[in-house]
C-alpha cells in the first residue's frame, strides 16, 4: 500500500497497511499447524494416527495434539511458526484496541485483556504438551477455550460498520461454536464406547475448530485496511466513520442480531453486581432448601421410622404467617432481616450436634421462603424488578445443579460438608452475606399494602407453584437425578451422569430463554402437552428414548417459571406461596411414601407408584397454566404486563452462558479416563467387598464419601458391591455418591436399579471392565424391594460374575424366602466363576442360608465358620478363595466392611466352572500369613488398633486359606 504521507514526514521509513499483521498473522497460524500435519504425515503417520484403542487402518487421520505432540522434528515445526505468530498476533490485538475503543465505554478494554490473556495461553498449551505436564496442558487449553467466548462475542459486537467483515465473523463464529457439538459427540464415541474410526472423525472436527478459530481473527484484515503503520487512523473507522454504502443503522441492527441485542444498552459494573448477588442469593435459597431433606433424614435412618424430627419438613410453609397483614406489613418493610436470618441454614455446618444442627436449617429454610415470598410480592407492582427476582430465583436453580456437579452430587455450602469432605462453607458464607445485603440494598416501593391481583384463582396459583416447585426440586436440582432414572446397566445404551450432564443444563437453560423472551409460547395447552408427553416418556421409557423425554420436561419446567411464579406473586402470598408450599411439601413426602411403604403409615397404598407422583405433579402445574391461559385470554392487554425495562436481561444471559462454561469445564475435568488397573494384576488377584453405606451419612450427620473412599484405596479393593446406595430422592439430596468413588478411584460403576424402581439401591464398583450387567427386583409381596444387580465382567481375561445384593427387612419371612429362592436360581444359571456380595439377613447355616448356599445356586461360602454374621455375607464358586477379613467402618455408617481375596483362573481353566472345586475339608484349611505370597495378603496397616477407628476385628487378624 503507497504511503499517504508526504515527504516532509521525515520520521516515517516504513509504512504499510494494517491489514497486513492480520494476514501475517493467518499465514504464520495456519503454516504452524498445516508444517506439523504435513511432516508428521510424512514421518510418522502410523504414530501419530495410533490411540489407546486403535491404529491404522482403523484411525487414519491424526489429531492436532498428536501432531504438534511430542516427536521430531514436527514438534519442532510447530513451536518455530507458532512463536512467529506470536508477534502479529500481541499487535492485532493492539490493533483491534486501537480501532474500537471510545470514550467511557469499558468493553473495548475487557476484550483486549481477554485477547491478551487468550495468546498466553495458547502459548502455554501449545509449548506444554500432555507428556510434558498432563494439569497444565489441560488447564491452559481450557482457560484458552474460556477465553474464546468472550473474545469472539466483544470483537462481534465492537466490529466497526464493515458489512463484510460483520457477516464473515457472525458465519465464522456460529461455524466455530457448532463444532463443538459433533466434536464432544464423537470424542464420547471414541473415549466412552470406544468405536473404531470414531477418533478420526473427532480429528476433522478439532483440525475444523483451529481452521475457524485463525479465519475469525483473519476478519480483522477487513477493518485494518483503514490503518497505517506507524499507527495512525488514516481512514477515520476508529472514529466510527462509516465508509460502506450501508446506512450505520443498517449495521449496528445487524450487530444486534448477532448478538441477540443483548449488549446494546452498554455495560455497567454496578448493574453486573446487581445481577451477581440476585443470582447467588438465588443459589443459598435452593441450597439451604435442598439441605433441609438430607438433615431430616438422618434422624428416620436411626430410628428405622418415624423420628419426630420429619416435622421439621414443613418450614417451607412459613409464607402462611403473611395473612396477618401487620406482620405481612413488618416483613415486607423488614426484607434485609428476614434474607439475612434465613443464612442460619449456612451457619448450622458450625453446629456438631445434628439435632441443633436440623433445627438451625430448619429455621433457615422458614426466614427464606418467608423472605422470598415478602420479596416477589413486594416487586410484583414493578415489571422488570419483578422479572430479575424471578430469574434470580430459577438462575440460582441452575447453579445449584452446576455446583453439585462439579462437587460430584454434593453441594460445596450445604450443612452435611465442611473442611474435611470438601466443603466450602466458610467462602459461601461470606459470599452470601455480602449477596444478601447487596440484594436487599433497595428498599421496596411499597410497604406490604401491596393491592392482590384478584383476576384469576389464587388456589390455583398455589397448586401450579406446589406442582412447579415440586418438579424443579425433584428432578432438576442435579443433572444426574433424571439420567439415573433411565439407566439400566451395562452396555451403556444411554447418557452417563459425568458425560452427559450437560445436556440437562443446555435444556433448562434454553427453557429459560424461552421464557423469557416468549412467556406466550409457554404458556399454552401445546407446550403444556408437550411436558406432559415428556414426563410419560420420562416415566415409561429407559435408555436415550427416555432422556429425550426428560429433556422436553425440563426445558418447560424452566421455561413455565417465569410466568407462573410472576402470576402468583400478584396474588394473596399467603395462599399462593403458603398453601403452595404445603402441596410442595405434600408431594415431597409422597415421592419418599412410593418406596419407604413398609416404614410410614398408609405406605402400602402409594407403594412403587412413581407414575402416581409424576401425574400429580403435572396434574398441579396444569391447573396453574390454566389460570394463566384463562387471564390471557380475558385481557386484551397482555402486553403491558411485560416489563418496561429489560437492561438486566444481558447479565442474566451472560450469567447463564458463564455457568454453561463453568459446567463444561468441570465435565472435561470429571471425564471419565476408562485407564482402570487392579491392585494385584501380577498375582491374578481380586479383592472383592461389600459394605452397607448408610446413604452417605456418617454417625455424626457429615457427609462420608471421602472418608468411605480412603478406606476402600488403603484396603486396595477391586470389587465393591455397596448397599443403601440410592440418594436420587429430595430427602437424600439428589445424590449419587457412586460417581465421586468411581472417579476418584479409577473404577467401572453400574450405579444398580434408579430411584424410579423404588428400592434404597444397590451398586456395583470395578477395576475391571464391566462387559454386561441386568437389574433384578425380587419378589416382595409385602415388604420393600429387594434389589440385585447381575454383572459380568472381564478379569484378567476371565468372564466372571459378581452379583450384589439386599435382601428385604427381619419383618417379612415370606419376602426373603422367595428373595432366596429367586438369587439361587438366578446365581445357578451361569456355569461361570461368580462372587455373590450381598445383605441376606440371615444366621449362619441356617434358615434361607441353606437356600443361598446349596447345590442349585453352586456357591461356597467365603467363611462357613465365621459364625457372628447376620446381615453382609461374601459368597464364590469357581475361583481360589485366598483371604477373608472383616474391617471395622469407625462412625461412617452402621455396618462392617467385608472384605474377600480370590485368584483368578485364566479363561481356558475356566471353562466349565469347576477348575476350582476341592473337597470341603480342603477349601477351609486356613494357613499363616507367611504362607501365602505378599500379593495375596491384606494391608498391615488395619492391624492391632488400626488408623481412624477402621481395624481388623471378630478375628483380630486377616483369614488365611489354602484353597
Amino acid at each position: 500500500m503507497a504511503s499517504r504521507y508526504k515527504d516532509k514526514d521525515a520520521g516515517v521509513l516504513l509504512t504499510f497497511g494494517g491489514q497486513w499483521i492480520s494476514w501475517s498473522h493467518t499465514a504464520m497460524a495456519y503454516m504452524a499447524f498445516l508444517s506439523a500435519l504435513v511432516v508428521g504425515c510424512a514421518l510418522h503417520f502410523r504414530k501419530i494416527v495410533q490411540n489407546e484403542w486403535y491404529g491404522y487402518p482403523q484411525e487414519w487421520f491424526p489429531s492436532v495434539s498428536a501432531t504438534i505432540g511430542d516427536r521430531y522434528p514436527e514438534r519442532s515445526f510447530f513451536m518455530l511458526f507458532i512463536a512467529v505468530t506470536s508477534g502479529p498476533r500481541f499487535a492485532l490485538v493492539g490493533l483491534w484496541y486501537l480501532l474500537t475503543k471510545r470514550p467511557g465505554r469499558a468493553l473495548p478494554k475487557a476484550v483486549a485483556i481477554c485477547g491478551l490473556l487468550r495468546t498466553l495461553t495458547c502459548g502455554g498449551w501449545t509449548y506444554i504438551t500432555s507428556t510434558d505436564n498432563h494439569d497444565w496442558h489441560d488447564i491452559l487449553m481450557i482457560a484458552y477455550l474460556v477465553l474464546t467466548i468472550p473474545w469472539t462475542a466483544g470483537c462481534i459486537i465492537l466490529s466497526p460498520p464493515n458489512a463484510k467483515a460483520i457477516k464473515y465473523r457472525k458465519y465464522l463464529a456460529s461455524a466455530f461454536f457448532g463444532t463443538l457439538v459433533p466434536l464432544v459427540y464423537f470424542f464420547i464415541q471414541h473415549k466412552v464406547h470406544r468405536i473404531a474410526g470414531a477418533y478420526t472423525v473427532y480429528a476433522f472436527f478439532e483440525w475444523a475448530l483451529i481452521l475457524l478459530d485463525v479465519g475469525f481473527d483473519a476478519v480483522t484484515a477487513l477493518d485494518f485496511e483503514t490503518f497505517e503503520v506507524v499507527v495512525k487512523d488514516v481512514g477515520g473507522a476508529s472514529k466510527g466513520v462509516n465508509k460502506s454504502c450501508v446506512p450505520t443503522a443498517v449495521l449496528e441492527k445487524e450487530k444486534d442480531k448477532a448478538t441477540a441485542g443483548v449488549f446494546s444498552a452498554g455495560f455497567r459494573l454496578g448493574d453486573a453486581l446487581d445481577i451477581a448477588a440476585d443470582v447467588y442469593h438465588g443459589f443459598v435459597f435452593w441450597s439451604i432448601l435442598t439441605s433441609l431433606g438430607v438433615v431430616v433424614w438422618f434422624f428416620p435412618l436411626w430410628y428405622m421410622g418415624i423420628s419426630g424430627y420429619e416435622a421439621l419438613v414443613m418450614s417451607t410453609v412459613a409464607p402462611i404467617l403473611l395473612a396477618i397483614r401487620p406482620l405481612r406489613a413488618l416483613v415486607v418493610k423488614n426484607q434485609r432481616i428476614t434474607h439475612l436470618l434465613s443464612l442460619t441454614g449456612l451457619l448450622a455446618y458450625l453446629i456438631e450436634d445434628p439435632a441443633y444442627r436440623l433445627f438451625a436449617v430448619g429455621f433457615g429454610v422458614w426466614m427464606a421462603c418467608l423472605g422470598w415470598a415478602a420479596t416477589l410480592y413486594s416487586d410484583s407492582t414493578q415489571p422488570a424488578k419483578l422479572e430479575m427476582r424471578i430469574l434470580a430465583w430459577t438462575v440460582g436453580l441452575l447453579m445449584s445443579s452446576v455446583a453439585k456437579f462439579a462437587w460430584h452430587t454434593n453441594n460445596p455450602i450445604w450443612p452435611i460438608m465442611h473442611g474435611e469432605n470438601g466443603g466450602w462453607n466458610g467462602t459461601g458464607l461470606v459470599l452470601a452475606v455480602l449477596a444478601a445485603l447487596r440484594f436487599t440494598r433497595r428498599a421496596p416501593l411499597e410497604s406490604g399494602g401491596v393491592v392482590a391481583d384478584r383476576k384469576g384463582s389464587a388456589l390455583l396459583s398455589a397448586f401450579g407453584i406446589g406442582g412447579l416447585f415440586f418438579g424443579l426440586h425433584s428432578m432438576l436440582s442435579d443433572t444426574s437425578t433424571m439420567i439415573l432414572w433411565v439407566w439400566d446397566g451395562y452396555p451403556i445404551r444411554g447418557p452417563v451422569s459425568n458425560v452427559h450432564g450437560w445436556y440437562t443444563i443446555a435444556a433448562m437453560t434454553a427453557g429459560l430463554v424461552i421464557g423469557l423472551y416468549k412467556p406466550g409460547l409457554v404458556t399454552t395447552w401445546t407446550a403444556y402437552s408437550l411436558a406432559c408427553v415428556g414426563a410419560a416418556t420420562l416415566t415409561l421409557y429407559s435408555q436415550w428414548r427416555g432422556y429425550y423425554g426428560a429433556l422436553m420436561l425440563a426445558a418447560y419446567l424452566m421455561a413455565i417459571s417465569i410466568p407462573l411464579i410472576g402470576h402468583a406473586a400478584k396474588k394473596n402470598p399467603a395462599v399462593t406461596f403458603g398453601l403452595g408450599f404445603l402441596i410442595y411439601n405434600f408431594l415431597v413426602l409422597f415421592h419418599v411414601w412410593v418406596v419407604a411403604y413398609a416404614f410410614v403409615p398408609g405406605g402400602p397404598l402409594v407403594r412403587e407408584h412413581s407414575d402416581w407422583v409424576t401425574l400429580t405433579t403435572m396434574l398441579l402445574i396444569g391447573a396453574g397454566v390454566f389460570d394463566l391461559i384463562s387471564q390471557k385470554a380475558k385481557s386484551s392487554h397482555d402486553g403491558r404486563r411485560r416489563p418496561h425495562s429489560t437492561g438486566h436481561r444481558k447479565y442474566h444471559l451472560s450469567t447463564l452462558g458463564l455457568l454453561n462454561l463453568f459446567f463444561l469445564c468441570a465435565s472435561f475435568l470429571r471425564f471419565p479416563t476408562n485407564d482402570y488397573k487392579p491392585y494385584h494384576a501380577e498375582d491374578r488377584v481380586l479383592t472383592a467387598g461389600i459394605w452397607t453405606i448408610h446413604f452417605s451419612l456418617d454417625n455424626d450427620m457429615w457427609s462420608s464419601e471421602y472418608r468411605m473412599r480412603d478406606l476402600i484405596k488403603e484396603l486396595e479393593i477391586d470389587v465393591i458391591g455397596l448397599l443403601e446406595s440410592d440418594l436420587q430422592r429430595i430427602i437424600m439430596g439428589n445424590r449419587d455418591t457412586t460417581q465421586f468413588l468411581a472417579e476418584d478411584l479409577g473404577m467401572y460403576v453400574d450405579y444398580g436399579p434408579g430411584p424410579n424402581k423404588h428400592t434404597w439401591g444397590a451398586a456395583l464398583l470395578s477395576k475391571f471392565p464391566i462387559l454386561n450387567s441386568t437389574h433384578h427386583l425380587l419378589p416382595s409381596p409385602v415388604g420393600e424391594l429387594a434389589p440385585a444387580i447381575h454383572a459380568t465382567l472381564d478379569v484378567y481375561g476371565t468372564w466372571v460374575d459378581v452379583f450384589v445384593f439386599h435382601s428385604g427387612q427381619e419383618e417379612d419371612p415370606e419376602d426373603r424366602r422367595l428373595q432366596s429362592e429367586y438369587l439361587a436360581r438366578l446365581m445357578g444359571s451361569t456355569d461361570r466363576p461368580s462372587i455373590l456380595l450381598s445383605y441376606l439377613v440371615t444366621t449362619p447355616r441356617q434358615g434361607n442360608y441353606n437356600t443361598y448356599v446349596s447345590d442349585t445356586s453352586g456357591m461356597h461360602d467365603v467363611d462357613a465358620s465365621d459364625w457372628d454374621r447376620w446381615c453382609e455375607y461374601i459368597l464364590f464358586k469357581g475361583l481360589r478363595r485366598t483371604g477373608y477379613a472383616r474391617v471395622s467402618r469407625s462412625t461412617i455408617t452402621d455396618t462392617e466392611l467385608q472384605v474377600a481375596k480370590f485368584v483368578v483362573p485364566d479363561a481356558q481353566a475356566a471353562e466349565g466352572g469347576a477348575v476350582w472345586e476341592v473337597s470341603e475339608q480342603l477349601r477351609d484349611r486356613r494357613v499363616a500369613e507367611g504362607e501365602v505370597p505378599e500379593g495375596w495378603r491384606f494391608p498391615a496397616m488395619f492391624r492391632g488398633e488400626g488408623v481412624r477407628g477402621h481395624r481388623y476385628h471378630v478375628f483380630d487378624e486377616p483369614r488365611y486359606y489354602n484353597f
